[in-house]
């Protein structure tokens, strides 16, 4: 990495992997035997998994804890771990660009997800350990979930980087027009080679 002051943020489903969220729920109502509507409504809504993503369950153990009540039933860390990895697909050009990405400033994730998630991202996405590093983490450690404009001031206060500085890609346009609303560079994903183009560009112009 070159210090040349400049942060690099990716998320991670549908930017960097595919992510079979149905796929991942039918595996969820086989672990817990309910039905994919009865998930939904017990814990994929805003005060569980998106109160989850935005921090509001600090360990993986507190989410654990909770999930576990809200569906009724035990849930094997490994298992869930397993479910949601399995759901997961790298894309080697979107990779290539984080690689690319990281000879030219600091790269880090930002993903929409909850700190069980979060200490498990090593095994749910190994083909990023090595270049993220210590740099693998989830909007629940900031205590805030995309699009709040809250958690991208929270990642540039992190890294000490001005906003002008930093470039961000995401699938979602609510998240790229909440990063782009503090002043920050954001890209709208649509694929690996146009994230490679969009961050080139955008260190080109800081040079």
């Amino acid at each position: 990495m070159l210090d040349t002051g400049l942060l690099f943020i990716f998320d991670m489903d549908e930017v960097l992997y595919s992510y079979d969220w149905r796929e991942r729920m039918r595996g969820m109502a086989e672990l817990t035997g309910l039905s994919f509507d009865e998930l939904r409504r017990r814990w994929w809504h805003d005060t569980g998994e998106q109160a989850a993503e935005a921090g509001v369950f600090a360990t993986g153990r507190e989410y654990l804890a909770a999930f576990e009540i809200a569906v009724g039933c035990e849930v094997d860390v490994a298992e869930w771990v397993r479910l949601r990895g399995g759901a997961m697909t790298p894309w080697p050009d979107s990779i290539a660009a984080v690689r690319r990405a990281s000879e030219l400033g600091q790269i880090t994730l930002l993903t929409n997800n909850n700190a069980l998630a979060g200490e498990h991202l090593s095994t749910l996405a190994p083909e990023l350990t090595d270049l993220f590093g210590d740099h693998l983490l989830t909007t629940s450690h900031y205590g805030a979930r995309k699009p709040d404009p809250a958690v991208f001031a929270r990642v540039l206060q992190k890294y000490d980087v001005p906003a002008e500085q930093a470039f961000f890609a995401d699938d979602m346009l609510e998240n790229v027009e909440g990063a782009a609303s503090i002043g920050i560079t954001a890209h709208h994903f649509s694929s690996g080679e146009r994230m490679l183009q969009a961050i080139e560009e955008f260190a080109l112009a800081r040079a």
